[in-house]
């Protein structure tokens, strides 16, 4: 069951990350320098790929909340959404990423049974989950643009509550005694660790975990 003080938690934390997000890419577009076709940290995105997912993000989970599956289509309806998006000029990829921010965050005041399953494209989940799913989508696609955003300017209550949820579901899928995260990654500072646990980095050897 829905805990409306998480929920209020989660909502407000991805409506703050929402709006880094789009101060930042308005800096982005207003330096002169913005170029969607420069390559994202993410392997085969360019920032325009990163913006356009994070824009058909919302609109999907605006689909969840209606009872449809995540994307039209599934997996090759997201990923021929994403492309078809990623070539458009900078200002009109962050109007489009503002726009289906303002619409979400509007369905999220509206909507009223949270305690509904959905269907996510990895499975189904409460809808009481959405708010910090779109919250990690934010703030890890912030970073990954590569225009200044970086793990070490995520907020700690997001590091806190992510870095739970991800060490749990590290340990849940080792084998039996082997349980806890390795000794590099435990010593190095959450918000590198949390960098580690989602794929972006490497520590001390360590292959990124990839989680996310």
């Amino acid at each position: 069951m829905a805990d409306p003080r998480e929920l209020d938690r989660d909502v407000a934390g991805a409506a703050a990350a929402h709006q880094r997000l789009l101060a930042d890419l308005d800096a982005w577009v207003e330096s002169g320098d913005a170029d969607p076709a420069s390559s994202s940290s993410l392997p085969g995105w360019s920032i325009g790929h990163v913006l356009s997912h994070l824009a058909r993000n919302a609109v999907s989970h605006e689909r969840m909340l209606d009872g449809l599956e995540q994307y039209d289509g599934g997996a090759e309806g997201r990923s021929a959404e994403i492309e078809a998006g990623a070539d458009r000029p900078a200002a009109a990829l962050v109007l489009d990423v503002r726009r289906t921010i303002w619409s979400l965050e509007s369905r999220w005041a509206a909507h009223t049974d949270w305690d509904v399953t959905v269907d996510r494209l990895a499975g189904s989940c409460p809808a009481h989950d959405l708010p910090f799913r779109r919250w990690r989508e934010t703030a890890v696609h912030h970073v990954d643009l590569g225009i200044g955003y970086t793990f070490a300017d995520l907020p700690s209550d997001y590091v806190r509550l992510e870095l739970r949820r991800l060490e749990m579901l590290w340990m849940a899928r080792r084998p039996m005694g082997l349980t806890t995260l390795p000794e590099a990654a435990l010593h190095r500072p959450p918000h590198e660790r949390l960098a580690w646990l989602l794929g972006r980095s490497a520590i001390d050897g360590l292959p990124p975990a990839g989680i996310f």
